[in-house]
């Protein structure tokens, strides 16, 4: 247990401190992409993460409350697409965070039928290995199975704002 800034006892930090306090820890900008047989779904995600280089494994965390930790919860989901994204590509971010927008033309293909979001700065397709509750987000293991990418230039967030490299 721990003491709070007020001098009251807690269970850990306050969520307003914990985001402001992470949010100086600079993160790169994902679009994690999955689908079952009726739907298609993308969400911005900062916490994403690689976990092991043999076997190549990486672990994403989702909110429970979000539409997409309900898609990936399913068993018939097997494999959920990380889509890295370059400098160019705040739209994306923003459309996929929940501030859509109608008219964006989303440059979706599929890789063995999962969608993935063309000329992002890199593309993952993982096997879901372990689902792991942790409080209010659930964690994702997935096992990489197919990977591609560019030499652009990332999407950086810090502090709640977009950045770019330079």
């Amino acid at each position: 247990m721990t003491t709070n800034t007020e001098g009251t006892a807690s269970e850990g930090i306050s969520p307003l401190e914990f985001r402001q306090t992470l949010g100086r820890f600079a993160s790169g900008v994902t679009v994690i992409t999955a689908a079952d047989k009726t739907e298609r779904r993308g969400m911005t995600a900062s916490a994403f993460v690689s976990v092991s280089l043999t076997p190549p494994l990486i672990l994403i965390s989702v909110d429970n409350r979000a539409h997409m930790n309900g898609l990936l919860s399913e068993d018939a989901v097997t494999h959920f697409g990380v889509n890295v994204l370059g400098a160019n590509h705040r739209h994306l971010s923003d459309h996929f965070a929940g501030r859509p927008d109608a008219g964006l033309n989303i440059p979706w293909f599929e890789h063995e039928g999962l969608p993935l979001i063309g000329g992002t700065l890199a593309q993952l397709v993982c096997r879901k290995q372990q689902v792991i509750p942790a409080g209010d987000h659930t964690l994702y293991l997935g096992l990489i199975e197919y990977s591609r990418y560019t030499d652009d230039d990332p999407l950086v967030y810090f502090r709640g704002q977009y950045h770019e490299l330079g």
